[in-house]
């Protein structure tokens, strides 16, 4: 079953389908999350959608109306040009396709809240709205905005930078909270806490793991390796405490994003093998990085 799944992640065909899906699921729970959740706690979004949102509410001041739809889709085209030339141009193409989807689904669906109380839409609204950007990453898309940056500058560190737009919106929520009210300032910023701890939770593209190996099978399971990865591994000879027989320690470092790749890979050369999995902390020397398609 693993091998079959596998293989079908492969294909170029299953990848764009499961890419589309995830743009779709996004846009429309990034929908639901805003008119179910945001509006009626009065509060503000992350990223590029919470600026649209402020900039409405400030235009609102002036008895003006700027839609939020509209304005994502303003923000969001030149940082898209930009970051285009750094991150593939596939992946540019179906973010923007998630905001426009997201903005025209702002504008014909019409969810209605299920809580009255504004912490519950802060704990509920802020988690879902996490996994919404979570189901993006995941199909290797995103919603656009401060996600381009983000992924831009962990593209070129290595690491996550999500607490760092955390620190980005908090910025422009007290810029909110000194137009609005800081209570519901405060409740954004919980709001943006929560949304942030959950796409951390389910997005691990930069977590790396090391894979400690034992094998009988060395030169069959490093051959099959090194022709499906572009990762490092090295092999030392050892003896079984129980059995008392040679075997061979191998180990990499590895994303957590292809562990199960990995183990699929290797039962196939040994079905006997055994993998110790355990996190690494930091990583010095050179590391591949597969580039976001």
């Amino acid at each position: 079953m693993a091998g079959m799944i596998a293989k079908y992640k492969k294909n170029r065909n299953v990848r764009r389908m499961i890419t589309v899906g995830a743009v779709v699921i996004s846009a429309l729970l990034q929908t639901y999350v805003i008119q179910a959740f945001i509006r009626p706690a009065n509060l503000l979004s992350s990223g590029f959608t919470g600026v649209a949102i402020l900039i409405d509410k400030i235009a609102s001041l002036y008895g003006g109306n700027i839609s939020t739809s509209l304005g994502m889709l303003v923000l969001n085209i030149p940082v898209a040009i930009l970051c285009s030339k750094s991150i593939s141009m596939r992946f540019t193409c179906y973010s923007m396709l998630q905001v426009v989807l997201a903005s025209f689904f702002l504008k014909v669906c019409h969810f209605t809240p299920i809580f009255d109380d504004v912490l519950l839409c802060v704990v509920f609204g802020g988690f879902l709205y996490g996994i919404a950007i979570a189901i993006a990453l995941r199909g290797n898309t995103s919603t656009g905005g401060t996600d381009f940056i983000a992924l831009y500058v962990s593209n070129k560190t290595g690491k996550s930078i999500w607490e760092y737009v955390f620190a980005g919106n908090v910025v422009i929520l007290c810029i909110f909270g000194y137009m609005f009210g800081w209570i519901y300032a405060g409740y954004s910023i919980l709001f943006q806490f929560v949304s942030t701890k959950a796409i951390s939770a389910f997005h691990h593209r930069y977590e790396r793991v090391t894979l400690q190996i034992t094998t009988a099978k060395a030169e069959p399971v490093m051959k099959a390796y090194v022709s499906q990865l572009r990762h490092g591994i090295s092999c030392v000879e050892a003896i079984g405490g129980y059995s008392r027989k040679k075997m061979y320690l191998l180990h990499t470092v590895v994303s957590s994003y292809e562990v199960n790749d990995i183990i699929h890979l290797l039962m196939e050369e040994d079905e006997h093998v055994i993998v110790n999995m355990f996190k690494t902390e930091d990583f010095y020397g050179g590391f591949y990085q597969a580039p976001i398609e």
